[in-house]
């Protein structure tokens, strides 16, 4: 019993993590205030924004596995599904938003300091903000599974 517990509040704080470190890379990738140092800023942001997303997959992964009612009864819930489903939706988002971060390293490094320019910045925000807010869709499905809505109790 103890050890559900635990495993769902370091579940619970990988996700919250997950939330501040989407919303500080939201609230830095402005084409106003771009430069070296947000862009540095940004790779060690999302960077730490991975690691919290890796942390909500495997206590995730680890709870279903070791949950009380087990994997089974978890797996055969369509709220679950739902949720990994939008959790992978932000994921593909978030590994979007990485690969420009990279490219926009190499390019600075390369380029002796280009940076991107303005509508780059713009496309990149706008997925850091859908990520931002479908990660706020996840805990109505979370309410749901947990209330036996949509599926068993």
């Amino acid at each position: 019993m103890i050890s559900e517990a635990i495993l769902s509040y370091l579940h619970l704080s990988a996700i919250l993590a997950m939330v501040v470190f989407i919303t500080s890379e939201g609230a830095i990738c402005r084409p106003e205030w771009f430069n070296a140092a947000v862009l540095k800023r940004m790779l060690r942001v999302d960077l730490i924004y991975m690691i919290c997303g890796a942390a909500v997959a495997i206590t995730g992964v680890t709870r279903i596995i070791l949950g009380a009612k087990g994997a089974d009864w978890y797996i055969a819930q369509p709220m679950l599904h739902a949720k990994v489903l939008l959790f992978l939706i932000v994921g593909i988002y978030s590994v979007r938003v990485s690969i420009a971060l990279q490219k926009w390293q190499g390019r600075f490094e390369d380029e002796n300091g280009a940076l991107p320019d303005e509508a780059e910045i713009r496309r990149v925000r706008r997925m850091i903000l859908i990520e931002a807010h479908l990660i706020m869709i996840i805990p109505l499905f979370a309410v749901l599974f947990a209330r036996g809505i949509f599926g068993t109790a």
